[in-house]
């Protein structure tokens, strides 16, 4: 029963994230995989880390959240089933959202802020938009306003949520159509989101499958790379 594990919730190996400045998502994940049923982990951040939630959920957890103060969140997850992690679930959809901590550097405040915005654009329950649409939408409109990085990640994860290539081929020639062939050339068939795509399109000419393919594209363009990740990395800094 739930009453049981929350009983015992103070048990639960603690991982505090709140010296963090990198993206602590892939070392939870791989850490919650570890885990097994009806027991648990504690995830302490100073924002409440709504995006875990949704994360691990599609994992087999569930969980309780405690503000101790404006400045700690501690999350109990509890294993109630184990589930692979895989893109198609949501629990490895690359590029969660990283940037949050950007506004955690500013203020706590602000971070809680921004998740709870993230949270009622993107972890809708009720959503009228499926996702693989809201982040074609969001890719197009990143585009628009040469967000190239944005775009391409909105891209990557769309594809990830079975995007086929011929929707991209439909899409990218609406963009000749409305920018115009001049800054179609010169910005964005130079772009990373252009390369992105003409790396999706000949893999599959290929025969390559789309797992394959998505481990190619996160190994290029995943967080590591400069014109993709949205944390800052210094000079001989690893992510």
């Amino acid at each position: 029963m739930t009453d049981d594990w929350e009983d015992r919730k103070s048990s639960f190996p603690v991982i505090d994230v709140r010296k963090l400045t990198d993206n602590f998502l892939p070392m939870i994940l791989q850490k919650a995989q570890q885990v097994e049923v009806d027991d648990g982990i504690c995830v302490v951040q100073s924002f409440e880390p709504k995006p875990l939630y949704s994360a691990l959920e599609d994992l087999g957890f569930e969980h309780v959240t405690e503000k101790v103060s404006d400045h700690e969140y501690r999350v109990y997850f509890h294993r109630t089933e184990k589930k692979p992690i895989t893109h198609e679930s949501g629990a490895d959809i690359p590029f969660k959202p990283t940037a949050i901590l950007n506004y955690k550097n500013i203020d706590d405040a602000l971070a809680n802020i921004v998740v709870d915005f993230w949270e009622y654009i993107w972890d809708k329950d009720d959503s009228a938009i499926d996702p693989k649409t809201k982040l074609l939408l969001s890719m197009s409109n990143a585009i628009g306003a040469s967000r190239f990085r944005q775009a391409t990640r909105e891209l990557i994860k769309a594809y990830s949520l079975g995007v086929t290539v011929k929707e991209l081929d439909e899409l990218f020639s609406l963009f000749a159509w409305d920018q115009g062939i001049g800054h179609f050339a010169s910005e964005i068939g130079p772009s990373t989101v252009f390369g992105v795509y003409k790396h999706i399109k000949k893999r599959e000419q290929e025969g390559m499958d789309r797992r394959a393919i998505m481990d190619e594209i996160m190994e290029t363009f995943g967080e590591e790379n400069p014109n993709v990740g949205t944390l800052y990395k210094e000079q001989g800094q690893a992510f």
